[in-house]
């Protein structure tokens, strides 16, 4: 059977349910998939690279399938490095295609042979995005819709 690895990227800064959501879809799709935190420099993130793998490596521990890496610099380089040849881009709402649209075409156009393949989650989480997880929790709300026990855990230590 060929494999075909699959690259989920995205700060998950935390990850949330939503974004658990794609990730096993893309599971269902592809015989691997590697989820990649992202190091960007242009954001401040409240959880570190290293606490941001390891929440979601605790989640994903019982599927082989599914891995956990962190990478800075090109995405596609790193799709190259692996072997992979799509890259996963979640879709909330209308408003993130345009930009996820624009950053399909520039990797189409650095690395022809990798694709992006968009998926939607599941619609009850269609609303929900890490930035507001965040602020709910900074202004005292349950956040256990939103996020695994593991994650709401550490964001809660993190708050005090």
């Amino acid at each position: 059977m060929k494999q075909h690895i699959a690259i989920y990227p995205g700060t998950f800064d935390p990850i949330t349910y939503g974004h658990i959501d794609v990730v096993e879809r893309a599971a269902e799709l592809f015989s691997r998939v590697i989820v990649l935190v992202a190091r960007n420099t242009s954001k401040a993130p409240l959880f570190t690279d290293d606490e941001r793998i390891t929440m979601i490596r605790e989640i994903f521990r019982d599927r082989r399938r599914i891995t956990v890496d962190g990478f800075d610099g090109l995405l596609v380089d790193y799709a190259r490095r692996k072997k992979a040849h799509v890259l996963i881009r979640g879709l909330r709402a209308v408003s993130d295609f345009e930009y996820e649209f624009q950053m399909a075409l520039t990797n189409r156009k650095l690395a022809p042979t990798i694709d992006t393949v968009f998926l939607v989650p599941h619609e009850q989480y269609t609303y929900l995005n890490s930035s507001i997880v965040r602020e709910v929790a900074r202004l005292g709300g349950d956040v256990s819709d939103f996020v695994p026990p593991n994650v709401r855990r550490r964001l809660m230590a993190k708050l005090r």
